[in-house]
């Protein structure tokens, strides 16, 4: 019964911004304001919906350790990493919504976040890393570098791929789904996409955007529970399952660094270049265009569960990626 009662309270509050959301919005002030260049919207939308996440996520937590549902939150060390993670990248994206700052800036306030997690609680470090088809690599001393490293190269596949209403939230529920699936906190990630059900509706009247007070607090979500299901569970995902699982923002984030190098400029500069603009211009329709990427981000997911070679999952979505974006690339040229 204290479970229904749970669901419901998340239910209800999510409810009751969504039916208030035009005060609670003006109440803030913070709105993401059309340029004409890279936000193309008509008009002004809000950027509190990291706040409405990290909301979410201290009520969930707080709630699910008041009614001592141990099972279904993280455990009592790790969920000290996992708030104080998760406030810090909310921060740093919040001031970044506020006072627009420079990439080199943000990647700092980054590192700096990590590392200072990292000292107080080591137990965020990976220490070794398990492939499906070779033997377990370990990094020893090198362990707090990989650990920066990957959370700085999954803020930025993130942050490149929250470029167009739902495509990120849709990729969230997806990944919530798999950590369901598997049995990682399953009651904690269900009650944390009644929120972001709820922040997809506004988001797609565009009412809403995530920012990047959210896609960095999203960032905190998924690489610390990657980082704690692989320490915790015997059902692990392996890393190279992780890395399919997160391999089309991956490869987008990728590709815009080379391409933005190339043209000599800074990598982290943001453009119109990536994976949802072209198919965005080419079908002229933004659901199409979610409908597609998400597609291609579900499509090694599938297989890794059918149980298909990683190695050849790879290959296979590779193939597919780039030949979408010469498609599109080559399309865009003839109608010129």
């Amino acid at each position: 019964m204290n479970i229904f009662y749970l669901v419901l309270l998340i239910i209800l509050f999510n409810f009751i911004i969504y039916i208030k959301f035009d005060s609670i919005s003006n109440s803030f002030a913070l709105y993401d304001k059309p340029d004409g260049k890279l936000k193309r919207h008509s008009k002004p939308a809000s950027l509190i919906g990291g706040l409405l996440i990290l909301a979410n996520l201290y009520i969930i937590i707080f709630s699910l350790n008041l009614l001592n549902f141990d099972n279904s939150i993280f455990d009592r060390s790790f969920l000290n990493v996992f708030i104080t993670l998760s406030t810090l990248f909310f921060l740093v994206g919040l001031l970044d919504d506020l006072k627009n700052l420079t990439p080199n800036i943000k990647l700092l306030y980054l590192i700096l976040s990590i590392f200072f997690v990292a000292y107080l609680f080591p137990e965020i470090n990976l220490e070794l890393i398990k492939i499906s088809f070779l033997k377990t690599y370990y990094f020893h001393d090198y362990s707090p570098f990989f650990t920066i490293l990957s959370f700085l190269l999954l803020a930025n596949a993130i942050n490149m791929f929250d470029g167009i209403n739902l495509q990120l939230i849709l990729f969230c529920l997806f990944v919530f789904i798999i950590f369901i699936i598997k049995g990682f906190l399953p009651f904690f990630f269900i009650l944390f996409s009644i929120c972001f059900i709820f922040l997809a509706l506004l988001n797609f009247q565009n009412k809403v955007f995530i920012g990047d007070s959210g896609c960095y607090l999203i960032t905190a979500i998924l690489g610390l529970t990657f980082i704690y299901q692989y320490k915790n569970y015997e059902n692990f995902l392996f890393g190279d399952e992780v890395f399919l699982i997160l391999l089309i923002p991956a490869l987008d984030m990728l590709r815009l660094f080379v391409s933005r190098i190339i043209e000599k400029k800074h990598p982290f500069k943001g453009d119109l270049n990536h994976l949802h603009h072209k198919v965005e211009n080419y079908f002229k329709n933004k659901n199409i265009a979610v409908l597609i990427t998400i597609c291609l981000c579900v499509f090694p997911s599938v297989l890794i569960f059918f149980e298909f070679k990683t190695y050849y999952i790879l290959i296979i979505s590779l193939i597919i990626y780039f030949s979408l974006i010469l498609f599109l690339k080559i399309k865009s040229k003839f109608e010129k």
